[in-house]
């Protein structure tokens, strides 16, 4: 059985409730709904030719295929669901979340009768226990590409998701065949018919790869299953997703640089020589874009703003990554979400140092802080997303946040960066309080949460007299480093006892700090952000 902690505020509401009146349910919903800016999803098409602008409505459709596949895994029966709320406000919620559970409230079910949401989705059996999991000799039950199941005899089986999505993988590869013979990039067509291909088989190293080899495409797309962080069991199982992205080839080229650099940021890590000797791959690179179209696990809950890809660690280490920085859906979400709290909530004679190109750069080394450390466990018994199990995407979250920190005082101490470090420090602490919204459901959340528990320990920053936050330089370089080091060598370790202790003490939102994000929601500072996206508001 998994037992979840509520943050002291949330058990005080629900205590509150027990003995006031219910609010309606309508007038929740429409609250919960009301804590989402919409966003218009467009981008300038005018420089695409007539062939590229015929495969994104292509691609568009493959999306919402992988949007259906990703319902069945979050929920089950999307239909179903849907038909049985009548309220349109609840509904809508219902929509945005993929299910009944709030993405952006600890997931706790807002639809009458739906109960707590189990840990593992709908991957595995809602009667299964880790116990019979861990004790079954099924061959390939961690797989990435699969469903655990009950047979005839009640056992426990797999079915692989190319089985069970037959029908659906069908029409989606048809879809990417039809938009590769549009491609004017060779590249680009290469990739998309490996990817079509990839989805009637679950074998996607071939296209990874194809993936990466591709540079000079204006048109990109990335689906199919590919995060673990929906499932909360054991983060084996991966979802289905997709983007339909422009790349913006200014932006890019400012990016193109920093690349180089990995090797020897490396090699500056604040941990033993052991636990850096893994090289990371010599292929990275870094790109902006306009992003006009995502579907299932990108879409739920808290918005993407930023991809590294491949997660496959042998790809990985042999090719490197592509980081794929979404530039508008970032532009939307800094000027929606992020200079409001920085209003509320930052000194004001620091309030100047917060800027979206700040914002732009900790979310870009972010990304590619992800291809630094270490892949696999020193004591070579497995990949550190197997020896941290459930843990792994928090940890790793939280590795990506503060050595992409690192990564700017490096370069920065290099003349490589030219802005002030303290917009960075600034701008990542405004940064903190808009991502700890999301709450403790999901892999980022806890990272944040940890993050804000170790710099307040550290003393990286401290709280006014007037309720807004100031930033002390000096003590948050020294807490990037020791948070750095703390993270890197449970990895390293495999340190699943280490983890764990790690997100149940830290991940956890305190008294003080509910009483921040509570001010927040009284000024009706939106927690993210949602789509009017698709063929219509592209114009096409």
């Amino acid at each position: 059985m998994r037992v979840e902690f509520l943050p002291v505020a949330i058990l005080v509401t629900l205590l509150a409730v027990s003995t006031a009146p219910a609010e309606p349910a309508a007038t929740t919903a429409q609250r919960q709904l009301d804590q989402h800016a919409t966003v218009r999803l467009d981008a300038d098409l005018a420089p695409l030719s007539q062939r590229q602008r015929k495969m994104i409505p292509l691609l568009i459709k493959a999306a919402v295929i992988m949007d259906e596949c990703f319902w069945y895994e979050a929920y089950g029966d999307r239909q179903e669901l849907l038909a049985s709320i009548e309220d349109p406000a609840t509904r809508r919620f219902a929509q945005i979340n993929y299910g009944p559970w709030d993405r952006l409230g600890g997931n706790r079910p807002f639809v009458p009768g739906a109960g707590p949401k189990p840990a593992g989705a709908n991957y595995y059996p809602r009667d299964m226990t880790k116990q019979e999991f861990e004790a079954s000799t099924l061959k390939g039950k961690d797989g990435l590409y699969s469903f655990i199941r009950r047979d005839q005899r009640g056992g426990l089986k797999i079915v692989p998701y190319h089985v069970q999505f037959a029908s659906e993988m069908q029409r989606a590869s048809k879809l990417l065949k039809q938009a590769a013979d549009l491609a004017e990039d060779a590249g680009l067509r290469r990739y998309l018919l490996l990817r079509a291909d990839s989805l009637l088989t679950d074998d996607y190293q071939p296209s990874d790869l194809a993936w990466l080899d591709m540079h000079d495409n204006t048109i990109d797309v990335v689906i199919g299953p590919i995060e673990n962080y929906e499932d909360q069991l054991y983060g084996y199982k991966t979802a289905h997703e997709c983007y339909v992205l422009i790349k913006d080839k200014q932006w890019s080229g400012r990016l193109a640089k920093y690349s180089q650099f990995l090797p020897a940021l490396q090699a500056t890590l604040p941990v033993p020589d052991r636990y850096k000797q893994e090289k990371p791959g010599s292929d990275t690179e870094l790109n902006a874009y306009d992003v006009i179209y995502y579907a299932g696990d990108c879409n739920a809950g808290s918005k993407t703003i930023a991809i590294n890809l491949p997660n496959d660690e042998e790809v990985q280490l042999k090719k490197g990554t592509r980081r794929l920085q979404l530039k508008n859906a970032m532009q939307a979400k800094f000027d929606k979400i992020l200079l409001p709290i920085a209003d509320e909530l930052i000194a004001d004679e620091q309030r100047r140092h917060i800027t979206f190109d700040a914002f732009f750069s900790n979310t870009m080394f972010h990304e590619v802080a992800h291809g630094l450390g270490i892949k696999n466990t020193l004591d070579g018994n497995g990949t550190v997303r197997e020896a941290l199990r459930e843990h792994a995407g928090a940890i790793e979250e939280g590795k990506a946040d503060i050595l992409g920190l690192h990564m700017i005082n490096q370069l920065h101490a290099r003349g490589e960066i030219e802005a002030l470090l303290n917009d960075f420090y600034v701008t990542f602490m405004a940064g903190i309080f808009r991502s700890v919204r999301f709450g403790a459901s999901s892999a980022h959340g806890k990272a944040n949460m940890i993050r804000f528990n170790f710099f307040r320990e550290q003393g990286a920053f401290e709280r006014q007299d007037d309720g807004k936050y100031r930033v002390n330089p000096d003590r948050f370089r020294d807490a990037t480093k020791s948070l750095s080091s703390l993270l890197l060598q449970l990895q390293g370790d495999g340190d699943y006892a280490g983890a764990a202790k790690l997100v149940q003490e830290k991940g956890v939102i305190g008294d003080q700090l509910q009483a921040e994000l509570d001010r927040l929601s009284e000024q009706q500072i939106p927690v993210d952000i949602v789509f009017d996206q698709g063929v219509d508001v592209l114009g096409l």
